[in-house]
């Protein structure tokens, strides 16, 4: 089960660039059920979402180079690619601000993953988060790859 809140992110507030980052390319060859396949640097993985906002199932496999390039002559949207910075906050949870590039250049999301939804409600985000996106489905990452 994954549980997270999406934010807009308010840049330059934080020094993100020292922090230590991932290369993302990912696409998806389909949206219901949300399939998609991801680079992150040099590991690949296909993962299966379902449905919801705050909480969704996800399972995620890691899969070979060669299998990642076959499956991105199947993709049905455009390629997502972001950096993602991994960026600690209190209680052991991790910010990933993922700056966009390519046609999606100018956005800047946050996601934070917690243990629980309480954890998630009672979230209390730092000033460089900017509106919580969590339910705006236009900001999931799928319908940002059909833009």
């Amino acid at each position: 089960m994954e549980i997270e809140r999406k934010f807009l992110a308010v840049l330059p507030l934080i020094n993100y660039l020292s922090y230590p980052y991932i290369e993302i390319e990912q696409g998806y060859l389909s949206y219901c059920p949300e399939i998609r396949i991801r680079k992150a640097d040099n590991n690949y993985y296909l993962t299966e979402k379902g449905e919801g906002t705050l909480s969704r199932t996800e399972i995620e496999t890691s899969i070979s180079k060669d299998k990642y390039d076959d499956l991105s002559k199947k993709v049905i949207s455009n390629t997502i690619s972001k950096t993602r910075y991994l960026i600690p906050l209190t209680n052991d949870l991790v910010a990933e601000l993922d700056i966009f590039t390519g046609k999606l250049q100018g956005l800047a999301t946050v996601e934070v993953e917690f243990r629980d939804e309480a954890s998630a409600i009672n979230f209390y985000k730092p000033a460089w988060f900017g509106e919580d996106v969590t339910e705006d489905k236009n900001f999931k990452n799928k319908n940002l790859a059909k833009k």
